[in-house]
């Protein structure tokens, strides 16, 4: 198994099967309600819903990086708001979660060693960094999840 095939497959088990770590990022948003995912048990910790949003907007910050691209994320695009709070807002959420995760993998699936190792002019960190990166960004947040749903 070549090192991206290791990264890739790492990018599914934090995020579809088999973690290491505990429940998946899927396993842990699974049966999350919108109104569950909008509340704020936690004053002003941040909602499922803006966690997921976040995760969302790494995942293509990431993906973007990864094929050549600088991006640098405004703090409203590190944490985007929560607009509509209705289910399907929250279908469509959740789906860009799944769609940013899926772009991510076949980018790092299409990579070379060498693209994976290259450190892009102006920059500090390579993708294989970056997206290992995504993979304990992952594991932090479906953790916080966990943690909310069980304050619900």
């Amino acid at each position: 198994m070549t090192e991206l095939q290791r990264i890739v497959d790492q990018l599914n088990r934090a995020y579809y099967r088999e973690a290491w770590h505990g429940p998946t990022v899927t396993e842990v948003l699974d049966g999350v309600t919108p109104e569950q995912a909008a509340a704020r048990p936690i004053g002003q910790a941040h909602s499922i819903w803006e966690i997921v949003l976040h995760m969302t907007a790494w995942k293509v910050a990431v993906q973007k990086r990864a094929l050549g691209q600088i991006i640098d994320l405004s703090p409203t695009d590190d944490w985007p708001a929560v607009v509509e709070t209705n289910k399907a807002a929250w279908l469509a959420t959740l789906d860009s979660l799944k769609t940013a995760h899926e772009a991510l993998m076949a980018t790092a699936e299409g990579l070379t060693e060498q693209q994976l190792f290259a450190i892009p002019s102006g920059r500090k960190n390579d993708a294989y960094f970056q997206i290992t990166g995504v993979l304990q960004h992952d594991a932090y947040h479906a953790g916080q999840i966990a943690v909310l749903k069980k304050l619900l």
